[in-house]
């Protein structure tokens, strides 16, 4: 009867607390003959919170130890669901500024630099009818102004060179040239981080000054006591060799085509299929022409065998020769989720286009690559119907990593453009003047400057052992017989050839260096990674992981890519 009379009082209701632990079930007891009191119990006393409510309890026996136990039940499942709720982020607001979304979106956790910013998406209107810049205004960056002085300077004259190895600078190369005409002294100082040029009028000296004197006027840090004559007849070639290393009239671009609704690296990479609104922007940036046999510059593309796609989009621009790895035009493989053929060469250019067809925003780590720093990025905003010339509207953007320095020519105000010959032109400026941007980025200026110091170090010993050979000491049978003795000048062809293999485009990762290859003779560690062949060459593509240590890529730099992107034609 005590039983029966429990389960009167007591009824189940049932409340859903959505979480990790599903459904709490919560008892409460209704007793109308009973009044309640409360309890000072030593258990509740601990598990209230100032937030709970308190609830009463029967004051009969079984009734109450049952509503306490529940309760218990009740407070401890509550706080462990309260601790692992989620917290859903706030919606992005920006996606929806002024009805449209805005062409890029920084990633999670940073890193990278919008322009415009997004704060200022709401101004970007293509009703505006200011439309920026005029192409005279668009200057193309050089990557090292100084770079053709010697070619331009001192080729033509008479002039000097000296060697030296600095305690603390490592190797230098001094070339002084007398300009009597202009009764001046034309110096240039090569060391490891750059080449210092400079011009002195002889009539400040009393005398010639020595090439110590001179290196010290242009870098106050030079400690050696002499200089060595440079005597071999081909040193110019050499020189120009090196100090031209870093100029490039070659470009390589990726260009990526952004369907409706695509996020991932994965969709982006594996559309198939040509629109002919993209086929009219590739339009804009060049010509589509057919691989084989082709003659002018391939980008790293198979113009032999068609491995690397049937055709592909170049173009000449103010005297520099662009080839765009088109992903639609690359390879499909299916299957293959990663598109690891077209990600190849997409993955180490340093800068890609992005074209948006639809408003689908561009997330700026989307596409995983070390060498990847910059993406523009272009949305057609409204159709040339109506328009005038008919050719549209088309909106730009763009991203870079926070290293890159920003870089011009500067985005008109909105970043509008209704003309396409204006579009192109800002294009392919602002694409050239971002590589060069990029260069100046942590993880390429640490390349550059080891592919630099090792060129030097290569190019001071040729000329200094060269030199000797020429006064008979000592013999070349002792300098050049075995590679020990060379050093920096390993290999069959000298300075020329070493040089030559440090600055010779791959298409692939530094950190993947195909293979095997070999630096100083010895094999360097090999990974597991997708191979394809290119050229009769197997090339390789590999996701991002650790790159080899410094000392084992000592001599080669993937950077030319990167540090003169040229290419094998």
């Amino acid at each position: 009867m005590e039983g029966e009379r429990n389960e009167k009082f007591i009824s189940r209701k049932r409340s859903f607390t959505f979480g990790a632990y599903g459904g709490v079930d919560k008892f409460i007891c209704e007793n109308e003959m009973t009044k309640p009191e409360p309890l000072e119990h030593s258990i509740l006393d601990i598990l209230d919170s100032p937030t709970s409510e308190s609830k009463p309890l029967l004051s009969t026996g079984n009734n109450q130890k049952v509503t306490e136990l529940f309760e218990i039940i009740e407070k401890l499942q509550g706080s462990r669901l309260d601790e692992q709720r989620c917290a859903f982020p706030p919606p992005l607001r920006l996606l929806k500024i002024g009805g449209d979304l805005p062409l890029i979106l920084p990633p999670k956790l940073g890193g990278y630099w919008i322009d415009p910013p997004l704060e200022k998406f709401a101004e970007t209107s293509p009703t505006s009818s200011h439309y920026g810049l005029q192409p005279e205004s668009y200057d193309i960056m050089e990557r090292d102004s100084e770079a053709k002085y010697y070619q331009e300077f001192f080729r033509s004259r008479y002039h000097h060179s000296f060697t030296a190895v600095d305690p603390s600078l490592g190797p230098l190369v001094l070339s002084v040239c007398l300009e009597e005409e202009e009764n001046r002294l034309r110096v240039i100082l090569r060391i490891k981080e750059c080449s210092m040029h400079g011009v002195f009028s002889v009539s400040l000296f009393p005398n010639i000054p020595s090439a110590v004197e001179l290196a010290k006027m242009l870098c106050e840090s030079v400690t050696v006591p002499r200089f060595d004559v440079v005597s071999y007849l081909k040193a110019p070639d050499l020189i120009t060799a090196f100090d031209e290393h870093r100029v490039s009239q070659n470009f390589k671009f990726g260009v990526l085509y952004q369907r409706e609704g695509q996020l991932t690296e994965e969709d982006i990479l594996y559309n198939n299929e040509e629109s002919e609104e993209f086929q009219e922007f590739l339009s804009i940036l060049g010509e589509t022409v057919t691989l084989q046999g082709f003659t002018g510059f391939r980008g790293g593309l198979d113009v032999c065998h068609g491995q690397t796609g049937s055709d592909a989009v170049f173009t000449s621009f103010h005297g520099r020769e662009i080839m765009f790895h088109v992903a639609t035009k690359l390879p499909f493989t299916e299957g293959d989720a990663q598109q690891l053929q077209r990600k190849r060469h997409i993955g180490n250019d340093i800068v890609a286009v992005v074209y948006q067809e639809g408003n689908t925003p561009f997330l700026s780590d989307v596409i995983s690559s070390h060498f990847l720093h910059c993406f523009l990025v272009v949305r057609r905003v409204r159709k040339g119907e109506g328009e005038e010339g008919g050719e549209g509207v088309f909106q730009v953007s763009v991203t870079a990593r926070e290293d890159v320095p920003p870089f011009g020519p500067a985005l008109p105000d909105p970043p509008i453009f209704t003309h396409k010959s204006l579009l192109r032109e800002f294009l392919l400026t602002k694409l050239i003047n971002a590589e060069i941007s990029c260069y100046k980025a942590e993880r390429f200026s640490r390349l550059e400057l080891r592919t630099r110091s090792s060129l030097l170090e290569g190019l001071q010993a040729e000329l200094s052992s060269r030199s000797q050979c020429m006064m008979g000491d000592p013999p070349v049978s002792a300098l050049f017989s075995s590679e020990g003795v060379r050093g920096v000048t390993e290999g069959s062809g000298g300075f020329i050839e070493n040089f030559k293999r440090a600055i010779r485009v791959r298409s692939y990762s530094f950190d993947t260096l195909g293979g095997p290859r070999k630096i100083g003779g010895v094999p360097l560690p090999q990974k597991p990674k997708a191979t394809t062949e290119k050229n009769g060459e197997s090339e390789s593509y590999k996701s991002p992981g650790p790159s080899l240590p410094a000392s084992d890529i000592q001599g080669f730099t993937e950077v030319k890519d990167h540090s003169s992107p040229q290419e094998d034609t």
